[in-house]
């Protein structure tokens, strides 16, 4: 016979394991096998970030996170605000700049898997509807840019509504409301998605919530997180809806527009199948009737998009929800099927989404080497890799100029620039070839004003890029040429194509004030 301390110690070794085995296996559920992949893609961004360079916007990104407001032209505060906490944290570095992006894009995957456990989905379902997100988020992701932080507000928004729908806890409203006010300090095609909350709260089921003190808490959180933004507009008669209707007129010329609704399976690849999954799991489906308004949250937007002709990436942060909702379904499906058939096409929903994901890292991660078959390929697909080529050239270039001006002109010498990439190009690498701050009169930076780092009477001489020979010299007394833009891989990219001439040019015809008010451009 054992004695007592025998007892303990065989009792506490069989218990061991048991505990041992509870604790451990919390890394192979669902959740945590979302969040895996979650981090997973944030490795990918972190490891390939560096690989060419800053891309246009993202020059244009990093000179307005210099000068932090409550608006910019061009979009709402949010990004350029992350921009600046990008260059607190990691100074000028490509990768540490394009981090929080990446970081947006992993929390609307772990949302997306979160919500399709909210309605019902085992480990399958989570897995599913997170792997389908995965090729959109390695695409957006890989930029620094207002879509990443629209995209995971939008996600927010659609889980907090999960939420509420599942629990019937109005105090979810808070959440949806949160959302919505932080989506539209982001990108203000936040407001479709409003539209379709509004309408989604108007149905039969949740039409109990417009007596509830939550909701209205929520109207009015959305409403006081805006309100900055929305003052910062209104003291500038709402510059951005002016820089909008120029954008969506260009767009319509340009043909940006047409193919809307094909553009949308262009956008869920090979997921599409879920998509109508999920659309079903919402408007017919028994399980999903309490959650039939998440159908017309996606709905409403797709419909004022279709007849505003919005751009067919405008809906892509719709497609979560439905991916965890056709997921959802899916595994419900696949249970009614006998356990081979089952097994067999699980494993090819796994393999069409992991080909996907594939496809999407092949031709959006910057991995390619440049000017390969693969990278020409990549090009035609993400047209800005080509945009992250050539601008350390381009400072080099203006470099070179500077220093052929007389030392005694340079103390009133200046740089315009012709768009935000090479305004933003010449202020991030111009230090050092000692070069003054570029101005540019595009977007938010015709605010900053002219002259050296904006203010002043401005420069009696300019070194000019980005603009024609034409334009030049109905402004100038004299300009000369003085250096063409490349880049040492002989891309072709805007820069080389589009003005790509350098001009020194002297003796303004009219003064600075004059003629800084014709300089307004939008881009």
């Amino acid at each position: 016979m054992m004695d007592e301390a025998e007892a303990r110690e065989s009792g506490a070794k069989s218990c061991a394991p048991k505990t041992l085995g509870r604790q451990g296996a919390w890394w192979k559920g669902g959740t945590a096998m979302v969040v895996w992949v979650a981090l997973g893609t944030v490795l990918a961004h972190l490891v390939t970030g560096g690989r060419y360079g800053f891309d246009r916007d993202e020059l244009m990104l990093l000179e307005d996170a210099r000068h932090l407001a409550w608006g910019y032209v061009q979009y709402p505060p949010m990004t350029p605000f992350f921009g600046r906490l990008a260059l607190m944290l990691f100074g000028t570095s490509l990768v540490g700049f394009r981090l929080f992006a990446a970081v947006a894009h992993a929390i609307a995957l772990v949302l997306t898997g979160l919500a399709a456990k909210e309605m019902g989905g085992q480990k399958w379902a989570q897995l599913t509807a997170t792997v389908a997100g995965v090729p959109y988020c390695l695409g957006c992701g890989a930029l620094m840019q207002y879509m990443s932080f629209d995209y995971v507000c939008w996600v927010l928004v659609a889980y907090c509504m999960v939420r509420l729908l599942k629990s019937e806890d109005a105090r979810w409203w808070l959440g949806v409301g949160a959302g919505i006010g932080l989506g539209m300090m982001a990108k203000y095609t936040m407001g479709f998605l409003a539209a379709g909350v509004v309408a989604a709260a108007l149905l039969p089921g949740t039409r109990k919530y417009l007596r509830s003190g939550w909701l209205w808490g929520g109207v009015f959180l959305a409403a006081g997180i805006f309100l900055p933004n929305f003052v910062w507009q209104w003291q500038r008669n709402f510059i951005s809806l002016e820089f909008l209707r120029f954008i969506h007129g260009r767009d319509v010329q340009l043909g940006l527009t047409d193919w809307f609704l094909p553009g949308q399976v262009e956008l869920t690849l090979m997921a599409f199948p879920l998509v109508v999954a999920g659309l079903y799991f919402f408007w017919f489906a028994e399980k999903g009737r309490r959650f039939r308004a998440l159908g017309w949250i996606y709905a409403v937007p797709l419909l004022l998009f279709l007849v505003m002709r919005g751009r067919n990436y405008y809906l892509a942060p719709g497609y979560p929800i439905l991916y965890a909702a056709g997921a959802v379904w899916a595994e419900e499906w696949l249970r009614g099927l006998r356990q081979p058939s089952a097994r067999r096409a699980r494993r090819v929903v796994w393999a069409v989404l992991l080909a996907d994901v594939v496809v999407a890292a092949a031709a959006a991660l910057p991995i390619a080497p440049v000017n390969s078959a693969w990278w020409k390929f990549a090009a035609q697909v993400d047209i800005v890799f080509p945009e992250e080529i050539g601008w350390p050239e381009l400072a080099e270039t203006v470099g070179k100029v500077w220093d052929r001006l007389p030392p005694e002109e340079r103390p009133r010498a200046g740089i315009l620039a012709g768009n935000y990439g090479e305004m933003g190009a010449l202020n991030l690498y111009g230090e050092k070839y000692g070069l003054p701050r570029a101005i540019s009169g595009v977007n938010s930076s015709w605010e900053r004003g002219f002259g050296n780092s904006g203010g002043g009477p401005g420069p009696e001489t300019v070194i000019v890029v980005g603009y024609s020979r034409e334009f030049l010299e109905k402004h100038f007394t004299s300009c000369e040429l003085a250096a063409h833009t490349w880049n040492r891989w002989g891309v072709e990219n805007e820069e080389t194509m589009e003005d790509p001439d350098v001009f020194v040019c002297r003796g303004l015809k009219e003064g600075w004030e004059e003629f800084w008010k014709g300089m307004r451009r939008f881009a």
